[in-house]
């Protein structure tokens, strides 16, 4: 991979994903699907996730953000919603990756914005 045409990102960039794997992820695109799930590998191609929920947003009435707050909640307590054993996501459909420990809440981000003030 060479990332803004510099060769020498490539390490950082596959650094930077290696983080995430074994860990469960959130997975976002442009349209209305969100994908959660352990990422178990990735590569030039995309993402493979397994104990994943692929959730198409125009099928449900709350937001993805939301969705992905209540499937944060449901992971702490063991419960979160798990549609398919294994998947694999192309990389152009993705738009951004960040761990599903780190997706603030509604209360976490109210307790942020207090704390800066």
């Amino acid at each position: 991979m060479v990332v803004a045409g510099r060769p020498e990102m490539e390490e950082h960039a596959a650094n930077s994903l290696g983080q995430f794997v074994g860990r469960c992820v959130v997975l976002d695109t442009q349209g209305p699907l969100v994908y959660i799930g352990l990422l178990e590998a990735y590569d030039d191609r995309g993402y493979w996730l397994t104990r994943a929920d692929v959730h198409d947003r125009s099928e449900g009435h709350s937001t993805k953000e939301k969705y992905v707050n209540d499937a944060g909640v449901l992971e702490r307590e063991g419960a979160r919603t798990v549609n398919r054993r294994r998947v694999f996501v192309e990389r152009a459909a993705i738009v951004s990756i960040s761990a599903l420990e780190d997706v603030l809440t509604d209360g976490e981000m109210d307790d942020l914005s207090r704390s800066s003030a």
